[in-house]
């Protein structure tokens, strides 16, 4: 087990990942914070349309550079952190209980949130942007109910760097950490479903000579275990996307909590509401992880460290 040659797989399987499915991610966020009230886009493919039509095709890469950045370390953790774990938690190379890959799947998406909040954080509010620019020249073409203002934290679109001292200056090194509990309550259950599915997923099928999973193997187990994963804990990435936007439209709600968070939606919203970005959040999530699976069993990492074992040789 190397624990460099791990870090440096999960940091460039998230950069390969990221980048294809950004322009998904940023719909999935814009759908879930949506209310009632403030409905701009219809559909996925409606979001991404008027996206490009009002901010041009870099509309879509709003705040990939904070993903892009910071996802390197966060799905290094997360990657390198569950196959820690599993080895901590193996006994003699025996293969692990359904326990224990839950466990260790725990573990990981424990470790996670240190990166995961900042960098959700700041990419929500980069996300949001367009949404809130756009319902706000919307309410301008409509009158505005007598020329009220909108209730907006910033209407201009903000940079990261900005984001970032504005937060700190204001509430201090908390002030990232936003939403640290509803991240916890995605991020820990997800990680205990995804990664014994796919460690199950992966074992199935016809192995190659040396008894890892051929490659496809890998990507469809990544895919489907990241799909399931990513559905089953929609509800509470609906709570966070909510808690953790500072921007919010005339008719956007407040929250104090997670509890208030959920009574307001189940209220004004109805159930369904928990569902909104599912499919997105599926989208982003199955080829996210596919991808990343595949990079981090192609062993790129161990390449690497060899070839600067053998310089040094």
């Amino acid at each position: 087990f190397s624990l460099p040659a791990k870090l440096i797989n999960g940091g460039i399987a998230g950069l390969i990942g990221v980048t294809c499915v950004f322009p998904i991610d940023l719909a999935k966020t814009r759908l879930q914070n949506q209310q009632n009230g403030s409905r701009i886009y219809t559909s996925m493919s409606d979001c991404l349309i008027k996206t490009i039509r009002s901010e041009g095709f870099c509309g879509m890469y709003r705040g990939a550079a904070v993903n892009l950045t910071l996802v390197t370390p966060e799905k290094a953790i997360k990657l390198a952190a569950n196959d820690f774990f599993r080895h901590q938690l193996s006994k003699d190379g025996q293969k692990l209980t359904l326990f224990g890959e839950m466990l260790a799947g725990c573990g990981a998406g424990t470790c996670q949130v240190i990166v995961t909040t900042p960098m959700e954080m700041l990419k929500i509010q980069l996300q949001d942007a367009g949404r809130i620019e756009a319902q706000r020249k919307l309410i301008g073409q409509h009158g505005g109910g007598g020329g009220a203002k909108v209730n907006v934290v910033q209407l201009k679109s903000p940079t990261a760097l900005q984001l970032s001292r504005d937060l700190l200056k204001d509430k201090g090194i908390a002030g990232l950490y936003t939403g640290l509990g509803a991240t916890l309550l995605r991020d820990v259950p997800f990680s205990i479903i995804y990664f014994p599915l796919f460690a199950n997923l992966n074992s199935l099928g016809r192995r190659n000579t040396d008894g890892s999973a051929p490659f496809y193997i890998s990507f469809l187990s990544g895919c489907l275990a990241g799909c399931t994963a990513a559905v089953a804990v929609n509800p509470v990435d609906v709570l966070k996307t909510r808690l953790q936007s500072l921007a919010r439209g005339r008719h956007d709600d407040t929250y104090s909590g997670v509890r208030d968070c959920i009574r307001k939606i189940l209220h004004r919203e109805g159930p369904s509401a928990f569902l909104k970005g599912a499919y997105c959040r599926a989208l982003v999530i199955a080829p996210l992880f596919g991808v990343a699976q595949v990079v981090y069993f192609l062993g790129v990492g161990e390449f690497v460290l060899s070839l600067l074992h053998g310089q040094k040789h």
